[in-house]
């Protein structure tokens, strides 16, 4: 998603119905208020810098994932929690404020992702001893 996010003319769009539940009003109505003249470009360089972000970490998760292989207990239980801390806390993002977004199915699948590598890891775990 961050691609998307670091490329799109107008990436708020990408999730417009959830955003304008979120703010009880349309992109147009927002949009045409004076006051709100340069509001494009600075919603354009606050997803544009969030998907930068969202690559960076997810680069980095994947560095660590490919490096150690997770071949270690240390290497298991230093990353399984922490990704489970902020999946929860996306969810509970998602489900607070946008739950009409697609991205819940996204984070479905990543927790999906998550409990599958969760499971795997302590089953790797009974087989070290």
């Amino acid at each position: 998603m961050s691609p998307g996010w670091m490329f799109s003319s107008e990436p708020w769009m990408l999730d417009k119905t959830a955003n304008e539940a979120l703010l009880d009003l349309s992109y147009d109505e927002l949009f045409s208020q004076d006051v709100n003249r340069n509001l494009p470009d600075y919603l354009t360089l606050m997803y544009r810098f969030f998907g930068l972000w969202v690559f960076a970490v997810g680069s980095l998760i994947l560095a660590f994932v490919l490096i150690t292989k997770m071949g270690t207990s240390l290497a298991r239980n230093t990353i399984l929690p922490i990704l489970g801390v902020v999946l929860i806390a996306v969810y509970c993002i998602e489900f607070r404020f946008i739950p009409s977004s697609h991205f819940v199915y996204l984070s479905h699948f990543h927790m999906l992702c998550f409990l599958i590598s969760a499971v795997a890891s302590v089953k790797l775990n009974r087989s070290d001893l």
